[in-house]
């Protein structure tokens, strides 16, 4: 047996443990501690905060802590001062007192670093909850929107769902203006040095125009028409219960069920009403129990994805050499099924003849099913049914066809594919003042494109219409130096992890040019140690493109793509980056992956995946042992006459 066969069986056989009883894998993400301060500060503003949970959750906070008193977006980041005021702010409702040295470096560093105002919208929002901030400096986002036609770019159908999601619940805060008062002030946090007026952007542009109107909403805000007010409130409420899933949450996202329970919460509703019962209900199932140094602590994950990992974990499992008819595939694949989302959500909006198919992130969401979910279900269900055999294996070839055309009506008209919705790619509503957390439009991106063509080319040739203008969006969106930009993951490695398997598997050739400036990307960015890895910084700082500390997860994203492209152990990189897998495998068969490398908002808000560590390596590992490279015949390939219904 080779080093790869052992590293191959151990790293499988532990994986396979972490299947539970009913077919899903399921690790909670990690993500900053915005998520446990939001929570607090949400608690004690419907006045349901408790001791035990209070305490267990600042330690968890105090855990993150840095030795100089600060709070990044991710483990190795800068110091981020909005993050650093959420946790100081959900201390000191704990009791934390200002002069307590961990206290007092923290409010050395808001201070240094511009002080509370200059902190994004979020922040400042808690900040005038909590009475230390004046609503008339926040940006006015008017329930009015409500009324704005679906059709228009500016309504709430215009934005992308997560934005969408949040919008209408800080309609309601911003429009009721909710204040509660707490023992303590936060002046420690207010710069000392006086901070110069930002001059207004020119008046012809939309940025000009946004402030101007805002300043006009403002005036609104002092005297609105109070039956339009009173069913702008009213629209925005019902919209709210309407999306609220039956778990309880809000878009399975722990940040938007926090919005949710805060705008009605401001629109009045109570903690004992069903709505808010369920939401506070739904908000307790993203609890992860952690242990500190310093005791138990509870920490949040920020949106369960075991649809993700489990189909991840299908086709890693598979790329090993797993029997696709195995009892393990066949209990995940069972669990995939019951998961399919068959009712019309947001997305019929922009395509109501569509008809649903679809798969989403989380546990439980039937208003978002998402494009990138969708596409690695449809993989991993096609892969299992092709060995057939089953009950199961039928019922997933029917639902990989399902989902395989539901995708191809999202296709988007440049060719690529979004996370909710096709075609959300208005640049102005990114310039509205209340957009500076986030991208606030849902454009199709390089990563999920890529997964879905992939997907697709198991079951069309590359002339099809969908497999080719997703080839050329890919072929059109290459950087300069050969890479792609990686919008779901970490990040240049991520994006071109991505997007070589995919043109690869859409028929591009090994030796074309877009591929070889590729592999010669890769090549010149892997690590002396043999691995690649990206610092997150590369969203915001160029010069960290395709540099950082080696990943077990990032490695293999570098060493799939290289697979894709023809590159065989008996190259130099190749050799030297599994050697890298497997001389850093634990004795568990495991990898440890300290750092994050999934992405949530670029330059914002950053998620650690924790079994990114364990089903990557297995693929790349079991990709170069078992499966040809670039150039052999595909076997999955149907007939070129395959047809997609929409």
């Amino acid at each position: 047996m080779t080093k790869v066969d052992d590293a191959l069986t151990q790293a499988v056989d532990w994986l396979a443990k972490q299947q539970d009883s009913e077919g899903h894998w399921y690790a909670p993400m990690l993500t900053n501690v915005t998520a446990e301060a939001g929570e607090l500060l949400l608690h004690e503003f419907l006045g349901t905060r408790t001791e035990e949970y209070t305490e267990t959750t600042a330690r968890w906070i105090r855990s993150r802590q840095r030795a100089d008193g600060t709070w990044a977006t991710f483990p190795g980041g800068p110091a981020e001062l909005s993050v650093t005021v959420e946790a100081y702010l959900a201390l000191r409702l704990a009791g934390d007192r200002p002069d307590e040295p961990h206290m007092a470096a923290a409010a050395a560093y808001c201070r240094e670093a511009g002080g509370i105002g200059r902190t994004r919208m979020v922040t400042r929002i808690w900040l005038a909850i909590l009475g230390q901030w004046s609503w008339d400096e926040l940006p006015v986002i008017p329930p009015e929107l409500m009324f704005v036609p679906r059709e228009s770019s500016m309504s709430v159908y215009g934005f992308s769902g997560w934005t969408r999601m949040a919008v209408i619940p800080l309609s309601l805060i911003s429009s009721h203006r909710p204040t509660i008062t707490v023992p303590f002030d936060v002046d420690e946090l207010r710069s000392e040095r006086p901070q110069p007026a930002e001059p207004d952007p020119p008046l012809l542009s939309w940025p000009g125009m946004f402030v101007r109107t805002d300043r006009l909403l403002h005036r609104y805000e002092r005297r609105p028409v109070a039956r339009v007010r009173r069913t702008a409130i009213r629209l925005a409420e019902q919209w709210m219960m309407r999306h609220q899933e039956t778990d309880g949450s809000w878009l399975g996202i722990h940040l938007i069920t926090v919005f949710g329970l805060l705008g009605l919460g401001a629109a009045g509703y109570r903690a004992d009403h069903p709505t808010m019962a369920a939401g506070l209900r739904g908000l307790s199932r993203f609890a992860v129990p952690e242990q500190t140094p310093q005791g138990a602590a509870r920490r949040v994950a920020c949106c369960p994805g075991p649809v993700w990992d489990t189909a991840l974990a299908v086709l890693a499992l598979m790329d090993a050499g797993v029997d696709p008819g195995d009892e393990r595939v066949r209990a995940a694949a069972e669990w995939l099924l019951e998961k399919e989302v068959r009712t019309k959500g947001d997305w019929a909006v922009n395509r109501p003849d569509l008809v649903p198919g679809a798969w989403s992130f989380p546990f439980t969401m039937e208003h978002f099913p998402d494009c990138d979910d969708t596409s690695v279900v449809v993989l991993a269900l096609h892969r299992m049914a092709e060995a057939g055999g089953s009950s199961t294996a039928e019922r997933a070839a029917a639902a990989a066809d399902r989902g395989f055309g539901w995708l191809a009506g999202q296709q988007s008209a440049n060719g690529g594919w979004a996370v909710y919705d096709a075609d959300k790619t208005s640049e102005v509503l990114a310039q509205l003042p209340f957009c500076d957390f986030g991208i606030a439009t849902d454009p199709p991106s390089v990563d999920i494109t890529a997964h879905v063509v992939e997907a697709f080319a198991r079951i069309l040739p590359p002339e099809d219409p969908t497999v080719r203008e997703g080839a050329l969006y890919l072929l059109r969106t290459q950087e300069e130096d050969g890479s792609w930009f990686g919008r779901w993951g970490a990040n240049y490695v991520y994006g071109t992890g991505a997007a070589v398997p995919a043109l690869i598997a859409a028929g591009a050739a090994p030796e074309s040019r877009s591929i070889r400036r590729a592999v010669r990307w890769l090549l010149d960015h892997q690590n002396t140690d043999g691995g690649w890895g990206e610092d997150l910084r590369s969203y915001t700082d160029d010069s960290w493109r395709g540099r950082g500390e080696s990943t077990p997860s990032q490695t293999a994203w570098a060493l799939l793509a290289l697979h894709a492209a023809g590159e065989g152990e008996d190259t130099d990189a190749v050799r030297r980056g599994i050697d890298w897998l497997i001389d850093r495998q634990l004795p568990d068969g495991t990898w440890e992956e300290h750092l994050y490398t999934g992405t949530g908002f670029p330059g914002d808000f950053y998620m650690g995946y924790p079994l990114y560590r364990q089903i990557f390596p297995i693929m790349a590992l079991g990709r170069y042992r078992r499966q040809p490279v670039a150039g052999s015949p595909s076997p999955a390939r149907a007939a070129s006459s395959r047809t997609i219904s929409r």
